[in-house]
C-alpha cells in the first residue's frame, strides 16, 4: 500500500498575510480559487460552505499547504495562540539551507521566535519555532554539516 501525503491545511482570517508569509518562507502560490457548496460541506460535514482557498508548494514539489478562509459558516473554535503542548494540530515542520537568513525575512513579515532562541539538537540541526501571522506556528530546521 502507498500513501503519500499531500497536503496540510491551516485556517486563516487573512489569507493575504498568510500566502505573504509563507511565499517569504519559500512557498510558491500554486493556485488560489473559492470552493463551494453542498457537496464540499459533505466532505467536511459543516454542510453547506463557501471556503476561499489557497495552494501553496514547497518548491521541490513534494510538500502543500492549503490555507483556507472561511466565509461561511462563520469560525466557531480558535486555536492559534494555543501552547505548543495543546492537544490537536501543533505546527508544520519546514526544512531550510539558512536558518538564520530565514528567520530575518520572516521578521519582517511578522515572524516571532517562540523562544528566544535557537537551540541545537546535538550536531545534527538546529531547531525553532516561528509564529506567524495570526499565531500561525511553524517549525524551522536547518541541518548541521
Amino acid at each position: 500500500m502507498t500513501v503519500r501525503m499531500d497536503n496540510v491545511g491551516i485556517v486563516v482570517e487573512d489569507l493575504s498575510a498568510a500566502i505573504t508569509f509563507f511565499r517569504v518562507l519559500g512557498l510558491e502560490l500554486e493556485g488560489q480559487t473559492v470552493v463551494e457548496g453542498e457537496w464540499a460541506g459533505r466532505v467536511t460535514g459543516l454542510g453547506n460552505q463557501r471556503v476561499e482557498i489557497a495552494m501553496m508548494r514547497t518548491p521541490d514539489g513534494h510538500g502543500r499547504l492549503e490555507l483556507s478562509r472561511f466565509l461561511e459558516p462563520p469560525i466557531v473554535a480558535d486555536h492559534r495562540n494555543a501552547p505548543v503542548n495543546a492537544l490537536g494540530y501543533l505546527r508544520v515542520m519546514f526544512a531550510v539551507e539558512d536558518l538564520d537568513e530565514t528567520l530575518g525575512r520572516l521578521r519582517e513579515h511578522g515572524g516571532e521566535l517562540v523562544s528566544t532562541e535557537v537551540v541545537r539538537y546535538e550536531d545534527a540541526y538546529r531547531l525553532c519555532y516561528v509564529r506567524g501571522p495570526e499565531g500561525i506556528l511553524i517549525g524551522l530546521a536547518q541541518e548541521i554539516g
